[in-house]
C-alpha cells in the first residue's frame, strides 16, 4: 500500500482572487497532492470542511483589507476540535505587520506576493506532514 498523498484545503480571506487560487489548486494536484478546492472564508466554515475532508493543512489565499484576526480564529478553532496537527499558511498580498501577527497567531508560514508555486509546492512537500 502507497503512502497517502497529502490533504491540502484552500480556503481564502476577502473577496475575488478565484483564478489564483484555482491555478495554486491545479499545480497541487499535479504535483501530487490531494487538493481540496473551497471558496470558503468563514473561519468556522473552514474548519467545519477541513475536518469532514480529514486534511493535514489548511492553505488560505489572503487580499488587501481581509481581515487576518480569522487566522486567530482559525487556530482557536483547531484547538477546540482537538485538531492543532492541522498547520496553516497564508499566502497572498501582506504587509510588514500582518506577517507579523500572523506568525504570531501560530500560522506555519506566510508566502509573500511572488512566490513561485514551485517553491511553494518544494515547501509543502517537506514541511506538511500526513497524518498516519
Amino acid at each position: 500500500m502507497g503512502e497517502r498523498k497529502i490533504r491540502i484545503l484552500l480556503g481564502k480571506l476577502g473577496e475575488g482572487h478565484k483564478e489564483a487560487q484555482l491555478a495554486l489548486a491545479r499545480s497541487f494536484s499535479e504535483a501530487g497532492f490531494e487538493v481540496i478546492y473551497t471558496e470558503l472564508q468563514e473561519p468556522e466554515a473552514i474548519i467545519r470542511s477541513a475536518l469532514q475532508e480529514s486534511v493535514d493543512h489548511i492553505g488560505i489565499t489572503v487580499l488587501p483589507g481581509a481581515d487576518i484576526q480569522a487566522f486567530g480564529e482559525i487556530q482557536r478553532l483547531l484547538k477546540q476540535e482537538d485538531s492543532a496537527y492541522i498547520t496553516v499558511t497564508a499566502g497572498g498580498i501582506l504587509d510588514e505587520a500582518d506577517i507579523a501577527s500572523l506568525r504570531d497567531m501560530g500560522v506555519m508560514k506566510v508566502f509573500e506576493k511572488g512566490t513561485s508555486f514551485e517553491e511553494l509546492i518544494a515547501w509543502s512537500k517537506k514541511c506538511i506532514t500526513p497524518k498516519t
